[in-house]
């Protein structure tokens, strides 16, 4: 599932990219714009940078517990 999170992420930002530096928005060309489809596509990208934020804690938690700090 991480995998597929970055995945999407990567196209969102690609997507954001082409959005910024030439005024083209991909997945607005491929579906339409403000169509139900590109509506999906935006939300589950969403859903994926959603997943992302979670997987950033986790391995801040992970590292955390792996160097435990020492008592002096």
């Amino acid at each position: 599932m991480n995998t597929v999170a970055l995945l999407l992420m990567i196209i969102g930002a690609l997507n954001w990219l082409l959005v910024g530096l030439f005024q083209f928005n991909l997945v607005a060309w491929i579906f339409g714009a403000g169509t139900i489809l590109a509506r999906i596509v935006y939300s589950v990208v969403g859903l994926a940078a959603i997943w992302g934020i979670a997987m950033l804690f986790q391995r801040s938690v992970r590292h955390a517990d792996a160097h435990p700090m020492e008592e002096t």
